[in-house]
């Protein structure tokens, strides 16, 4: 249900704004879009370096051919001066064989030529060459003047390749720098998108990860008010959300459990007080009766006294009343300063007929003065009633129930102790009583008093735990912190924030 909501809401921020950001999108989205930018990243990179090295190869190339026809060309100017100088007829011929073996080389190489040094320079070096052979055959007929022709035009062809093997030789020393420079900025660039998109994530899904055990430590220890909404609509905003929901859930369930553990336990308790109002009311029927039988022979200090007694046991009447409609009233929680001594007064109060009834001894030890405790008197005083009535439960007539109260001055906090002499717990039952749906009592038990009772007392920053003996009797001890040192703590957190 929680993950269908959330689902709505990024439908719904797609719709209103278009454009999502990046607490909206999910962590497995994040992750594939910052895999596949690496990936362009490096293919880019790839096809970049594959080509600077494709021109590189080329160009080398080119440079093996222009050497190879630099030497042809220089074999040529010599031959080109033993004709001049010497007369020497062979030496044309020699000429018109490199002259022709170049042209070969030019058009079996043509394409690596172009794509070295484009196809004007080579259509050009192709003019010049064949520029070169017509003056060497007008020179070979005895054209005199072409002595001066047949020099330029090999002295043009020598500066086309010494001019274009340097450029070349330039060329290939500034892609690998370049290439070399490219390469290291994209490695660079990948390590730091890389390290980059990685503490991204890494403090985003550690941040979720996070806000998920604090949910979870929270709801362990009953305080489900105080998970945080989450804004996020990642896997690990839907997470947390669906704990807060959980959460609202479980707190909605723990209010049910305890009040149907209230009207179990005043299903116990109807029949002891009912008792304890006949009490009261026999008594006021008899003084009613006496005061109108002896009205004539009684003074005016002797009528004061009945209608006094009448009016205390009236009182008494309404404070029992009050008292179970206070335990009785479902209230949201309240926390004030409180009494801790006057909470379980009234809690005596009301277990105190049914501890008569069972011959059940009670003795009260309470440590005057405590400080004040900052609860919910209503939730604190339904927890000590559930742990005396599980006390009377567990003991036989005459056994006995103490009920303690004393400060400890280690810890700063107010102590709670109900101790009975009952028949006690094994060992291997102790460490289960705080757990849901655990009981000792057969069919007769709900297993959630107890439960519900640790919840109550966590959620007052108290502590709640239990010693217990078979055949000796068991001891319940609460923990409950004093009022000043709360208060100090929650205005150190109020500052600290």
């Amino acid at each position: 249900m929680v993950l269908a909501v959330q689902e709505r809401k990024l439908r719904g921020a797609k719709k209103r704004g278009g454009v999502l950001n990046l607490r909206q999108i999910k962590i497995f989205h994040k992750i594939i879009a910052a895999n596949l930018a690496n990936i362009l990243l490096i293919v880019v990179t790839g096809f970049l370096a594959y080509h600077s090295l494709e021109t590189v190869l080329t160009k080398l190339k080119f440079m093996e051919i222009a050497d190879s026809m630099g030497s042809d060309f220089l074999e040529m100017r010599l031959a080109e001066k033993n004709f001049f100088l010497y007369g020497e007829k062979a030496a044309l011929s020699e000429i018109e064989s490199k002259i022709n073996a170049t042209k070969k080389t030019i058009k079996r190489s043509r394409p690596d030529i172009v794509r070295a040094i484009g196809d004007p320079k080579t259509t050009g070096l192709e003019s010049d060459l064949d520029n070169y052979s017509r003056t060497l055959k007008k020179a070979r007929i005895g054209d005199t003047g072409a002595q001066a022709k047949v020099r330029a035009a090999g002295h043009k062809l020598m500066d086309f390749i010494i001019y274009n093997t340097s450029y070349e030789r330039a060329e290939v020393h500034n892609i690998l720098a370049g290439s070399a420079k490219g390469l290291f900025l994209s490695f660079v660039l990948i390590l730091f998108t890389a390290v980059g998109v990685t503490l991204l994530l890494s403090v985003r899904v550690l941040g979720s990860l996070k806000r998920i055990e604090k949910a979870a430590h929270l709801i362990s220890g009953g305080e489900f008010e105080k998970i945080e909404p989450e804004s996020s609509m990642d896997e690990c905003g839907i997470a947390v959300s669906a704990l807060r929901s959980m959460a609202g859930e479980l707190r909605n369930r723990e209010e049910q459990m305890l009040e149907a553990r209230k009207l179990a336990s005043i299903g116990i308790l109807i029949a002891g007080v009912s008792h304890e109002i006949g009490n009261p009311l026999n008594n006021i029927s008899m003084l009613a009766q006496n005061f109108v039988e002896l009205y004539d022979r009684m003074d005016r200090e002797e009528h004061i006294e009945y209608v006094k007694k009448i009016e205390d046991e009236t009182e008494r009447i309404q404070r029992i009343v009050k008292d179970l409609l206070d335990f009785a009233r479902p209230k949201k929680p309240d926390f004030k300063e409180t009494d801790i001594n006057g909470v379980i007064d009234k809690s005596m109060r009301l277990v105190q007929n049914m501890m008569s009834v069972c011959n059940i001894d009670s003795r009260l030890e309470l440590e005057e003065p405590l400080p004040t405790v900052y609860i919910d008197e209503h939730q604190i005083q339904g927890v000590l009633v559930n742990l005396i009535t599980n006390s009377i439960h567990a003991s036989s007539p005459g056994d006995r129930l103490r009920v303690a109260t004393r400060l400890n001055p280690d810890s700063d906090r107010v102590e709670i102790e109900v101790e009975d002499t009952g028949k006690g717990m094994a060992p291997e039952v102790l460490p289960h009583i705080f757990d849901p749906f655990f009981t000792t009592k057969g069919a007769s038990g709900t297993g959630l008093g107890l439960f519900v009772s640790y919840g109550i007392i966590k959620n007052h920053k108290g502590e709640m735990r239990a010693r217990s003996e078979v055949g000796t009797g068991t001891c319940f001890t609460i923990e409950l912190p004093v009022h000043s040192r709360l208060e100090r703590s929650e205005q150190c957190l109020v500052s600290g924030s």
